[in-house]
């Protein structure tokens, strides 16, 4: 294990924040290595079970390095967001957004697929494994040569200088309230299946582009970009598996959880020929891939306590009641229901609500929705 220290914001008269990454195994372009692996926790600070599922990680990465054991590289960040760290407001922790330009902190990454297109003109052959290799020399520079302009673009360019030319690229959040799922590209979806079962995911959720440019796209949305625009005489794989995986909710601190995802996520890594370690048997899917367009967001009609009527990880039916909205001075109520038929993975930990407020979302098999799918 190699530990690496990288300062961001340097300026002489202003704070100034350190990341920390460890590598393991052997560094791609060294003789025997293998795929190349990026791990990240908490880009959102406040989302701090990815700290403590990281924190197994790196215990046990370190022992199968010392075993000889990792058959590739494999990149750890444990605490992904120095920035957001630092931002406590009021004596609440506020980590999801940038408090400098109020923008998301995994938003606006830099996506290389139109330079590369331009760039890669004329370079490519008939050998998909040598294009590959190409493509993540360009993206490397590409990265490289993004001008920046806050500590914060700062801090992603120097994440993203990191994973982009990762074969697995796992980004480590969790939402307010929320059964575990799974974010991932729609081409990447059998890659991803036995990741969504060994973690046990309630949902994985699949888009071509989501809206946004949050940090799995910029990392793996480039390569099918990349092979629909050159096509089959230059053939381009799937370089990058690319996934956030939401470890429920930001109150799941806890050991057994943590020990029990980071042994799925090194279960997987050992199927992707990464690690070598005896491999379980892949349990069932609890859920098929779902269109993330398919995801059906509710909010509050007006203002008043909420009161769920179905738990996290039910399945709704079409015109199920999920939750009711109750006035407490009124005494007006109204409930919330499912106009399609999915399985609720995420809500709102706030028990009282001002109307356009969300409430909680479901995954369906239909995509309905268009535009920007993630929200804010």
């Amino acid at each position: 294990m190699q530990s690496f220290s990288h300062p961001i914001a340097t300026e002489d008269n202003v704070a100034n924040f350190q990341l920390t990454s460890y590598s393991f195994g052997k560094m791609r372009g060294n003789p025997g290595a293998g795929k190349k692996v990026y791990i990240q926790a908490s880009l959102h600070a406040d989302e701090v079970p990815a700290m403590l599922v990281a924190h197994v990680l790196r215990r046990e990465l370190e022992r199968l390095d010392a075993e000889g054991r990792i058959e590739g590289e494999i990149i750890l960040v444990p605490a992904a967001n120095p920035i957001g760290l630092s931002q406590v407001v009021h004596g609440a922790p506020f980590g999801r957004y940038d408090l400098a330009s109020g923008i998301n902190f995994n938003r606006s990454y830099k996506h290389v697929a139109a330079e590369l297109k331009a760039s890669l003109k004329g370079q490519l052959g008939t050998d998909s494994q040598a294009n590959a290799a190409l493509v993540r020399e360009h993206a490397r520079r590409a990265v490289a040569n993004w001008r920046t302009d806050s500590p914060t673009q700062d801090l992603k360019k120097l994440l993203l200088g990191m994973a982009i030319d990762a074969d697995i690229m796992l980004d480590l959040h969790c939402d307010n309230e929320a059964v575990l799922h799974l974010y991932t590209g729609t081409p990447l979806a059998d890659q991803v299946k036995p990741l969504a079962a060994l973690l046990g995911a309630h949902a994985t959720l699949l888009a071509r582009e989501s809206g946004g440019e949050p940090f799995d796209e910029a990392c793996s949305r480039l390569w099918w970009e990349l092979a629909d625009h050159f096509g089959p005489s230059m053939p381009i794989p799937m370089g990058c598996i690319g996934v956030t995986v939401e470890l429920r909710g930001e109150m799941d601190v806890r050991y057994e959880l943590a020990e029990k995802d980071a042994q799925g996520l090194l279960q997987y890594l050992a199927y992707q020929g990464v690690l070598d370690i005896e491999r379980e048997p892949l349990p069932p899917l609890v859920a098929e891939p779902t269109p993330l367009e398919g995801v059906e967001p509710l909010a509050a009609p007006h203002s008043g306590v909420l009161v769920f009527l179905k738990r996290l990880g039910d399945r709704v039916a079409e015109n199920e009641a999920v939750a009711d909205i109750v006035n407490p001075v009124s005494g007006k109520t109204t409930t919330l229901r499912a106009t399609r038929a999915g399985i609720l993975f995420a809500s709102t930990a706030h028990r009282h609500l001002l109307r356009g407020m969300h409430v909680c979302k479901i995954a369906g098999d239909s995509a309905f929705r268009s535009g920007s799918l993630l929200g804010s």
